[in-house]
């Protein structure tokens, strides 16, 4: 896919991206937008004056965190329990015709955490990460598509380590691999992007996904301090590696792609670094790219397929 003309790079932050958009009269809704990488989102696009809705698991927490960011609320929601997203999406569209959505950013996500069921049964990475942001996208789309409307997936350099395991999506018959389950979400993030793209057209929402970088943030929350270490993260002091981003230069890439009018005629695309990202060339997730497994359109076909016969949802079909 052709890359833009954009002036940012790997380097720049959030508020930089944002610095000459105005989005007064615009609303956000950005999952897990009060920690890490989402929080940064949510401070520059508040600052650029969009409304921004943070829906969170932890409301309390998310209050806490938003108190000093004008223009931003708070509602609950939990991406592991189907109920509760069908009623955030309720409650934001109990507004009618003025429930729109301009920016929908699924940020919110779990790494490498033991092995967990949520719903019906699902496994957590790909019950959390994926479906549950499939769930939302879908119940929110009467405010979705209006023509102008982005949703940015945040995927991962993670998808280089496991493409969709079609047999065993949920671990049920195989052992349990913390980061085969992160890694499937992951690439499931992309290939859900691509197809959500693909069936909405002109008619919107344009669809994108970001890698954002490698940043040390709150998602390593079940990693081992010694094992992050080990993996040269970080430094035995707790400094991030070389080729590590700060949080607001992670928040870059998802605002850019939430914003930026150079992606009208790109959706679907996977981006990082402020720019669309050409094919992986190599395994060095620090250099990232997309592996091809995530940019299958057949595979995100059926990924859809997939997620729409668990979840009982098509709302773009």
């Amino acid at each position: 896919m052709t890359r833009t003309s954009t002036p940012f790079t790997a380097a720049s932050t959030a508020d930089e991206v944002l610095k000459d958009i105005d989005l007064t009269g615009s609303t956000a809704v950005i999952t897990g937008g009060y920690s890490g990488l989402g929080l940064e989102a949510t401070r520059a696009l508040a600052r650029a004056g969009a409304r921004v809705i943070v829906p969170a698991r932890r409301p309390r927490t998310a209050a806490a965190a938003l108190r000093d960011i004008p223009g931003t609320e708070v509602a609950a929601l939990d991406l592991a329990d189907p109920e509760s997203i069908r009623a955030f999406a309720d409650g934001l569209l109990a507004a009618g015709p003025a429930a729109r959505v301009d920016i929908l950013i699924n940020n919110a996500g779990i790494m490498a955490c033991p092995e967990t069921r949520v719903g019906p049964g699902w496994e957590a990475h790909f019950g959390v990460n994926h479906l549950g942001h499939f769930a939302l996208v879908n119940h929110l789309a009467p405010a979705l598509t209006h023509g102008r409307a982005r949703v940015v997936s945040v995927a991962s350099s993670g998808h280089f380590l496991s493409g969709i395991r079609w047999d065993d999506p949920h671990f049920r018959r195989d052992p349990y691999d913390r980061w085969l389950a992160y890694a499937q979400s992951k690439t499931a993030n992309a290939l859900f992007t691509r197809h959500l793209d693909a069936l909405t057209g002109d008619r919107g929402p344009r669809a994108l996904a970001v890698h954002p970088g490698s940043i040390l943030t709150p998602l390593q929350r079940h990693i081992p301090r010694e094992e992050q270490i080990a993996q040269g993260w970080m430094d035995a002091a707790g400094a991030p590696a070389d080729g590590f981003k700060t949080p607001a230069q992670g928040a870059a890439t998802a605002v850019w792609a939430a914003t930026s009018p150079l992606l009208e005629a790109h959706g679907g695309a996977y981006c990082q670094d402020c720019d669309i990202a050409g094919p992986a060339t190599t395994d060095d997730m620090l250099i990232g790219g997309v592996k091809p497994w995530a940019a299958d359109p057949e595979a995100a076909a059926r990924l859809w397929d997939l997620s729409a016969g668990l979840t009982g949802l098509d709302a773009f079909a």
